[in-house]
């Protein structure tokens, strides 16, 4: 690695730093879970995201290639396994004090990157009768040889609570800045993999090995058979709003079912869902389809729905149930079966078309499957828009997503190239209770429980938890009005000090919150619980007595099921 390295892509991206050593292939000693985990704690106290990304590109300059996807995925907050079956109550019964039947406190690292990963691994293969405790017992042998910071680390780590603002865009950047590579061609070359792990051992091995990391990137291409993240929307309060930024437009009908990515070779299918599940067996007549089309390879995004015999879709409870369910043909199939509606093309035998222009991958799709395409309209009048708008809302569908038609596909990201418009429903909820926040949260109620209100008893009753659409001064002020009505009463951890615990208020605050439907629960005591709720505004003009019921909420959800 020498020479000057690429100027930066765009405004805010990474930029030209020296080369980072890397160290060589042969020096595979093994880097300490501990290092990982002071850096962590350093990126999580970092305001800034060059602080952020400097820190992380130091690290993985010092780990060996084989650990390398270890270090990404854990400093991303993910484990390499994604889940091992370890459920929220073992790890709380694991990590109180010795003198409480715990675990003794160990005061020197020496847990690695490679053993803690294999355990994981172990953990998650631990199958059949009796499982449970056997992978609590496995868990409990590594937490054992854990450091108290080591053990926070891994509580959070697994409970997928990390927070410490090391998101995806960062992991980006400074896996480029360790590779002396642009941004854009990791990002690249993530998007065709969908694995950054992967495409960082990749890059640094080859940096490590004196190769050209350039090459190795531009070498990834995507591969039928293994998902890649979809292209994600914003979001936009109405169609005038969306236009402003798109025009024209192709508006889609944006359907509540769940995002499918559909794989053929020859005649091998898979279906992926939007967290890169593959679901194949459990979705027939999504395999069905792709096998009716006249291609020898094609990947293709789309959506999967359940719908009623007047083609209005399901609750999306139904739909997800459907798709969930392990039973054989015959039963739920039979009975609900998946409806596919099928809006993007990613690759066509043999080419990537992700570059291509939307105008031109759409016209592709259509071309091998006209009669399984979401409705569409292409359009710049705002009336012609709304008027597509209403009849998808009247059809019982969500709202639209309203699309650039020059646009390439943006694998994983929420650009302005995809815009959502619905219909915002809220209700007037009362703060019952809030948690404390971690990485860049540390030290603010964050998480907040909401309740509706209950008139035959006078109190409330819980819908569910939100920490979404707090913007930082909403969280300071939050922070300071329920601390001063916290009953019993609270006070913030010591800096540096993390807290898991629940701080229970007085139900006298009231929020107005946003939602994208209501959905049966067992969880919580009124039955019902809210999809994406998410703190538009505090309502300190309103009294709780003036909050919306459960009844109201409840309403709601009965009107779903019989749209």
């Amino acid at each position: 690695m020498s020479g000057v390295l690429p100027a930066p892509e765009r405004r805010g991206a990474w930029r030209a730093q020296p080369p980072v050593t890397v160290r060589a292939v042969g020096q595979n000693q093994g880097v300490l879970l501990s290092e990982l985990v002071a850096t962590s704690a350093e990126v999580a106290g970092s305001p800034g995201r060059k602080a952020k990304v400097a820190a992380i590109a130091g690290l993985l300059a010092r780990v060996p290639a084989d650990e390398i996807p270890v270090a990404v995925a854990f400093l991303s907050g993910e484990l390499t396994q994604r889940q091992i079956g370890v459920g929220y109550a073992a790890l709380t019964d694991l990590t109180v004090p010795a003198e409480g039947g715990g675990i003794a406190a160990v005061t020197e690292p020496v847990l690695t990157l490679t053993r803690t990963d294999r355990t994981f691994e172990e953990i998650g293969a631990i199958l059949g009768p009796g499982s449970q405790g056997a992978r609590r017992e496995k868990l409990a042998g590594l937490l054992g040889v854990a450091t108290e910071g080591e053990r926070r680390f891994l509580f959070r780590l697994i409970a997928g609570d990390l927070r410490q603002g090391a998101l995806e865009g960062v992991m980006t950047e400074a896996v480029a800045m360790a590779a002396g590579v642009p941004a854009g061609q990791v990002r690249r070359a993530n998007q065709l993999r969908g694995s950054l792990p992967e495409v960082a051992k990749a890059a640094l091995g080859a940096v490590a090995e004196g190769s050209d990391a350039t090459a190795v990137l531009k070498a990834f291409t995507l591969r039928v058979g293994q998902p890649i993240r979809p292209m994600l929307a914003a979001s936009a309060p109405n169609i005038d709003a969306a236009l402003s930024k798109i025009s024209p437009a192709a508006l889609d009908w944006k359907i509540d079912g769940i995002r499918v990515q559909i794989h053929r070779r020859d005649q091998r299918v898979w279906v992926f869902t939007r967290t890169l599940d593959d679901i194949t067996s459990r979705v027939p007549e999504i395999v069905a389809l792709a096998l009716t089309l006249d291609v020898e390879s094609a990947v293709i995004d789309g959506e999967a729905i359940a719908l009623r015999e007047d083609r209005r879709p399901y609750p999306f409870q139904v739909t997800s149930a459907r798709a969930a369910s392990q039973s054989l043909p015959g039963d739920s199939r039979a009975s609900v079966p998946l409806t596919a509606f099928l809006f993007d093309l990613l690759h066509l035998n043999g080419a990537d078309l992700i570059d291509c222009p939307a105008s031109e991958r759409f016209s592709r799709l259509a071309a091998i499957s006209p009669e399984f395409l979401i409705p569409r309209l292409v359009t710049a009048d705002p009336d012609e828009a709304g008027s597509f708008f209403a009849e998808a809302i009247g059809r019982g569908h969500e709202g639209v997503v309203v699309k650039s038609v020059d646009a390439a596909y943006q694998s994983g990201r929420r650009g302005g190239d995809w815009i959502k418009v619905k219909p915002r429903a809220t209700l007037d909820l009362v703060i019952l209770a809030v948690e404390w926040g971690h990485g860049r949260r540390a030290g603010l109620l964050s998480n907040l429980h909401l309740g509706a209100r209950d008139p035959r008893t006078g109190k409330f009753v819980m819908l569910g938890k939100t920490f979404k659409g707090l913007t930082d001064e909403m969280l300071r002020w939050q922070t300071e009005h329920l601390l001063a009505i916290a009953d019993p009463p609270a006070t913030r951890p010591a800096a540096g000090e993390w807290s898991q615990g629940v701080v229970r208020v007085r139900p006298e605050l009231v929020a107005e919150i946003a939602f994208d439907g209501v959905q049966a629960s067992s969880r919580y005591p009124g039955g019902v619980t809210l999809r994406f709720a998410r703190v538009l505004r505090y309502r300190t003009d309103k009294k709780p007595e003036e909050a919306d019921t459960i009844g109201a909420v409840q309403a709601l959800w009965q009107d779903q099921g019989k749209e």
